[in-house]
Order: C-alpha cells, then structure tokens, then sequence
C-alpha cells in the first residue's frame, strides 16, 4: 500500500518536474508593416494593357525610373518613350513629385505598344499612390481615364467560318 501512495505521487510529481524546465519559445512571424513604414514612403502598382502586364515600385529618391533594369531615357523608339514619360511630365506638379522618388517598373507579355501603355499607367498610378494627393488622381482621370483605370478590353477570340472574330471568308460562286 505504501509502494502504491508512493507511485501516485511520483506520477503526480513528474509533470511538475517537466513544467519547470524551461521549454524552447516558438518562432512567430514579423508583424508585416505597410508600405509606408519601410524605408520612408513607398508604393506598390500593377497595371494591365492587352496581355501587357507592368508593376511599378516607388520609393523615396533621386527621380529616377527604370523599365526592366534599363533607364527610360534609353528606350527606344523615341515614341514609346514619350508615351512612358507621359504622366511624368504631365505638369510642374508631377515633375516635382517625380523628382523626389525612384521608380522601378517590371513589364512582361504582350506585344510593345501594350507594353508602352501599361508602362505609363504604372508610372501614373505609382505617382498618385506616393503623393497621396486625390486631386492629381482627378487630374490624371479628366486628361485620360486610361492612366489610372486599366484597359479591360482584351481581344475577341476567333470564331469557324472565319478568317478573324467577325469577318467571314468570302463566297464563291464557282
């Protein structure tokens, strides 16, 4: 009877024992923080154009930009370049704010004329997303609704009985 009080005990005892002993803490993840709170000010963009798909980064700068780690002045044709710089310079307003951040674009897919366009949005969008301003968005907006809102036409699928989507071969009689 005594061996038996004494095992209750012992049992009783031993995870007493274990909750002593210090036990390993559990990474957790970092608490994620908003684009603001990294390096000073930042934003983050994506715009779409046809099958073009562009995302922008900005942060707080020299007023560079880059498309796909090349400087926008080098891009060529001077046309595509142009269409780029478009929301840059725009006004004095967005020439100032472009001045005081760098902006990094990736674009992939489509043809280079989507390409360009999607391009120019990203740079509009990641504008008006860093200055905060809501006046230069209806600016942007007034000017062309294409800078801020994506293009969501996409090109019709091609149907039989046809060369393309609507047109029809042509009838021959003989």
């Amino acid at each position: 009877m005594a061996e038996q009080a004494q095992a209750a005990t012992m049992v009783v005892q031993a995870p007493q024992a274990e909750a002593q002993q210090p036990q390993p803490e559990k990474k957790r993840a970092a608490p994620r923080r908003k684009a603001a709170q990294r390096k000073g000010k930042g934003a983050f963009v994506k715009s779409k154009r046809k099958q073009a798909v562009a995302r922008a980064s900005a942060s707080t700068g020299k007023g560079s930009i880059t498309v796909n780690g090349f400087d926008i002045n080098v891009i060529e044709p001077m046309e595509y370049r142009e269409m780029m710089m478009e929301p840059v310079n725009f006004s004095d307003t967005t020439r100032g704010i472009a001045a005081k951040m760098d902006i990094k674009v990736n674009v992939y897919g489509g043809g280079a004329s989507a390409r360009a366009q999607a391009v120019r949005s990203a740079i509009a969008k990641s504008i008006v997303e860093f200055s905060g301003a809501d006046s230069l968005k209806r600016e942007y907006m007034h000017y062309d609704r294409f800078m801020i809102v994506d293009d969501s036409r996409r090109v019709e699928p091609k149907k039989f009985k046809g060369p393309k989507a609507r047109a029809r071969f042509q009838k021959s009689y003989r």
